[in-house]
Order: C-alpha cells, then structure tokens, then sequence
C-alpha cells in the first residue's frame, strides 16, 4: 500500500503466526528494493487491548519508529474494507498514542482518503545544525516522533542525499531524527522534501507534514510532497489533523 508515494508492506498478524519471527529481520529482508519486495516500512496489524487495531511500524534499517502519518492512513484503508466496518471513525494504538482515523468515502461508499487527528504537537526548540554543506537553522517538533524542520528559499540547492543523513544523525538527536526541508510557496501552500529516519528520502512523510505547517506557524496548508499533497489543519484545539490519500497497490503470499 502506499499513501503519496510513501509505501509499505503490510502484514495482519491475525492471520500470520509472527510470534517466532524476527521482525526487525523481516523489516530489513523485506523492505529491500532489490533482494526483497522492496518498500518505505513493514506495517504489522496487531490487536489492542487499549483501542480497536494497534500498529506496529519498523523502519527499512530494522528499527521501529513510533508513528507514521502515511502509513496508518494505509492501515485504516485496510481495516475498514477488510473487517467491513460500519463505523468511519478507527481508534490505533501506535508507540506514540492513541490515533484516530477516519476513512473518507466517495459517493459510491469506497473509502477514497483517510483523515487523521494527529494529536498536538510539541515544539521542542531551535537548533543551529553544523554539516558540510554549511549550518542550518532548524525547528525541532515532535508529532510523537521527532522531526528537524527547516525553511529554506529554493529546494533545488538542498543535497538530501547528503544533508539527510548528517542530520538525521547529528549528535543533538540521540536516537536520531527526521529531516524535512521546507519552501513556503504562499500563505497557504508548502512544498516539502524529506529524509526519513531509518528510511532515507522518501516521497512522502505525513508526520513530516504536520510538523512542517507547526512551524510554519499556519492553521492550515497544502503540503506539496513529491508523491502527491496533504492537506494539514490545525484546530482550535490545538489537534493537528492530516487529510490524504491511501492505496492499495497489490498483495501476495511470501513463502520462506
């Protein structure tokens, strides 16, 4: 499944007998896009105690990361045509809390978009961040997950591959971070690129979204990302919620 391009092999543990595998060995195997199926993250779909699905994510390199924003709109999309639901709204269990999807349907009742309340977000600081390229200005926020956010004039002067990377592991983040560089096109547009912790660049990170319009200081915004637009909002409540899309690409059987 993928949602703007971010993409990721899910697995429902309710059908699979996981508890002998080593899923951060899965994660690597799998998500490799040459030796493997080749995806942004292995979603695992387990039962909650605590909600009505609890997700588990794990990064390309094995690690687990404590939400993401693409791919639980992409496991709402699955649970609500795979168990047929009734009700719109999901709640999920993720590392980082509670989250509450709800798909949206097209006239025709297919589920053509999910939105997400994202819960609030939390703006930690501002950082000086030393690379190669030169220092950096960076807002740092988390969405349950840390993110480095940082503006600039013209996108095409910005080395991911490069600047990625060094801030992803810069010593101010211990356990590492997501780097999003940021170009606001208008007041209510943004045009994002991203560098995913445990990832790499990716087409999209929907976290990375939502942190990007919280320092921009908007209520709401157009986040062009290169695999397609969310559309963020912030309400009066301080919730940050995210709208976009989620698709089902294909499904097979891995044999091992």
């Amino acid at each position: 499944m993928h949602g703007c391009g971010n993409d990721f092999i899910l697995i429902d543990s309710r059908s699979e007998k996981l508890n002998e595998i080593n899923l951060k060995q899965l994660a690597i195997d799998l998500c490799d896009r040459h030796f493997g199926i080749g995806a942004d993250g292995l979603l695992i779909l387990w039962p909650s105690t605590k909600a009505h699905y609890k997700m588990q994510i794990l990064n390309p390199d094995g690690s687990e990361a404590e939400m993401c924003g693409n791919g639980i709109r992409c496991l709402a999309k699955y649970v609500y045509e795979k168990d047929q639901l009734k009700e719109e709204v999901i709640s999920v269990e993720t590392p980082a809390g509670i989250r509450l999807p709800a798909v949206i349907l097209s006239p025709s009742g297919k589920v053509e978009g999910v939105e997400v309340d994202m819960g609030k977000a939390e703006i930690i600081n501002n950082l000086q961040l030393t690379t190669d390229q030169g220092t950096f200005e960076a807002q740092i926020i988390s969405m349950g997950n840390p993110h480095a956010v940082i503006f600039t004039d013209d996108l095409s002067k910005i080395n991911l591959l490069e600047l990625g990377p060094q801030i992803e592991n810069d010593p101010h983040f211990p356990s590492r971070t997501n780097v999003e560089f940021v170009k606001v096109l208008n007041d209510k547009e943004l045009e994002v690129i991203v560098w995913e912790r445990g990832a790499g660049e990716t087409m999209a990170c929907g976290t990375g979204a939502c942190a990007c319009v919280v320092a921009s200081g908007k209520k709401r915004a157009l986040v062009h990302l290169p695999g397609g637009n969310l559309d963020i909002e912030i309400n009066e409540a301080g919730q940050v919620l995210m709208r976009g899309p989620a698709k089902k690409v294909f499904e097979g059987e891995l044999k091992q």
